[in-house]
């Protein structure tokens, strides 16, 4: 369990530091702006800019979902699937 703990830690921090710094470079207009990283991009006319916002967006979707796999969906798999088996175990000895 420790390692899907760890797995699912650093998509989040890798996820979140990656949408921090994206947001950062194409959300935020202005330091003093008090709505920052969700911002409508402005000004975005390059190819790079385009990459950039979709690597923002992905980064965000990393840092929801891939804790969500490793914390709740992996587990939950595996303790359906040992649940599965003992019930076929117990029907076998039947």
């Amino acid at each position: 369990m420790a390692d899907e703990f760890i797995k699912g830690f650093a998509l989040f921090a890798i996820g979140a530091l990656a949408w921090f710094t994206f947001g950062g470079w194409y959300r935020t207009p202005s330091y003093y702006n008090i709505v920052q990283l969700v911002n409508p991009a402005e000004g975005v006319n390059t190819a790079y800019g385009q990459i950039g916002l979709l690597a923002g967006d992905v980064a965000f979707w990393l840092m929801i979902v891939g804790p969500i796999v490793f914390w709740v969906l992996i587990p939950a798999s595996r303790e359906l699937r040992k649940s599965l088996n003992d019930d076929g175990d117990a029907e076998a000895a039947n």
